[in-house]
């Protein structure tokens, strides 16, 4: 059974968020499984996708640490949500004229797709879980992988729970108020 947990931070999307985030988790000795960012529905912010393993980090001290991020409007720990996840993979394996069609096949089977072809390699692009995507790169290992490039996990709770922004997040603003700071700015709401 896994331990990895996954958190979701939304956080305002400016130069150095990142930055910031990366070196609290390196002053705290946390360890990234992986971690992915891209911008929201809601613009000027970005959302932030982290793997921890919870059997060497304390998941709960992981919230309350990018909560001290001024940047930080909410976090939550999907984990237990139920939630869909996925990761992009590229894969670029060698091939020749004899094994060319088994590779193709090998793709095929996991609804992967070629999206270069030269004469000594491909690259496969594959969509879908962790396992999905390791599944596929142990076939692939015997042909000879010669590079691998993965997103590492993105994630969405499933049905009615969400991660997005409510108005003045209470603990994001109880937090900042007793530190004797403000959030940047304040958020509209956001129905489902």
């Amino acid at each position: 059974m896994s331990t990895n947990h996954t958190i979701v931070a939304l956080v305002d999307d400016h130069p150095g968020v990142l930055n910031r985030v990366a070196s609290l988790f390196r002053r705290r000795g946390f360890n990234i499984e992986s971690l992915a960012v891209g911008p929201t529905e809601e613009e000027g912010i970005s959302r932030m996708t982290i793997v921890v393993d919870g059997a060497t980090t304390q998941v709960e001290q992981v919230e309350k640490q990018l909560y001290k991020l001024i940047e930080v409007i909410k976090v939550s720990d999907i984990t237990n949500d139920g939630i869909v996840a996925s990761e992009l993979a590229l894969i670029k394996v060698r091939c020749n004229n004899l094994n060319r069609g088994e590779i193709l096949q090998i793709a095929q089977i996991f609804d992967a797709k070629v999206v270069d072809a030269a004469e000594t390699t491909m690259i496969v692009q594959a969509t879908g879980d962790e396992e999905h995507v390791e599944r596929l790169l142990r076939l692939l290992r015997p042909y000879g992988i010669r590079e691998v490039a993965r997103t590492g996990r993105i994630a969405l709770a499933r049905g009615s729970v969400s991660t997005t922004v409510e108005p003045e997040a209470p603990e994001v603003h109880d937090f900042h108020a007793r530190e004797g700071r403000m959030p940047q700015r304040a958020l509209p709401y956001v129905s489902d």
